[in-house]
């Protein structure tokens, strides 16, 4: 894909945030065309990197893999590694799934691989196009927002300003559409408002392009209800619809870890960042 046109690359602001792979990719090839590190973060609340982040907590690294086929076994047996089934394969037996209720009773698993339409995409085409990948989620959006002060502070003398590119995933309607979903709206506002925090005597007025504010806001809106309005929402609604609601509360819980998984060679692992 083409980098973004300048007029919608955002590139007045060191941190942006548009929707999707392929906008992700755009923003990203665009800004490291101009020279510019990027750190770009992964956002998919319901439930890519919330499984993320309960794996990293118990030692366990990721491999997340695009597509939900055949391919993915083999992928993991070349890797030694559990595949992640859909949740409909282990309502009645059990197992690792695309559930964070499930990666939290599974323990230190060792290499869990994660497909995912969604979440996994964005951190390949992000790889792809030259960042550095970062997963976040509400449980741990103030450590991600520590560690993106100490890569600023770290890609401060590059010849271009560097960019941090916040992506909500979003879902997919049937017809492979993108579906903008809020709770990766609010997840994305959460970092962007926790860095802004951080920065705030030192980003001065062109920190955060209006589409990274506009996030920030939203997640102001909700912050004090986050639990209540992850439920009530849409995606929230399906799992809870379906028998899962114990992966709506693991997703809701607000700061609960400093791991920050980092995307090295394909694998989130664990890296940690001064709490605030």
């Amino acid at each position: 894909m083409k980098p973004a046109a300048t007029v919608h690359s955002q590139d007045r602001h060191v941190v942006r945030l548009d929707w999707g792979p392929s906008a992700a990719e755009a923003l990203t090839s665009y800004a490291v065309a101009a020279g510019s590190p990027v750190c770009a973060v992964v956002v998919d609340v319901l439930s890519f990197t919330t499984c993320v982040s309960v794996a990293v907590d118990a030692g366990t690294r990721v491999h997340p893999y695009r597509w939900k086929d055949e391919s993915a076994q083999a992928f993991a047996d070349d890797r030694g590694a559990t595949l992640a089934r859909p949740r409909s394969e282990t309502r009645s037996g059990g197992g690792v799934s695309l559930s964070p209720a499930s990666i939290r009773a599974a323990g230190d698993i060792g290499e869990l691989v994660l497909p995912s339409p969604n979440g996994s995409t964005i951190s390949a085409v992000l790889a792809e196009a030259g960042a550095d990948v970062v997963a976040a989620s509400l449980r741990n959006r103030a450590a991600v927002a520590a560690w993106l002060v100490g890569w600023l502070e770290s890609s401060g003398g590059s010849r271009a300003q560097p960019a941090v590119v916040v992506v909500p995933a979003g879902e997919r309607w049937p017809d492979e559409s993108l579906r903008p979903a809020v709770e990766d709206l609010w997840g994305a506002g959460a970092v962007v408002a926790a860095l802004a925090a951080r920065l705030e005597h030192r980003g001065g007025p062109l920190l955060l392009s209006p589409e990274a504010e506009a996030a920030g806001a939203a997640w102001l809106a909700v912050q004090d209800r986050v639990g209540e309005e992850l439920h009530a929402c849409a995606s929230g609604r399906e799992l809870v619809e379906l028998g899962w609601p114990d992966d709506v509360a693991i997703a809701a819980e607000l700061d609960a870890s400093d791991a920050v998984p980092v995307l090295t060679d394909g694998v989130y692992t664990r890296h940690t960042a001064e709490r605030p």
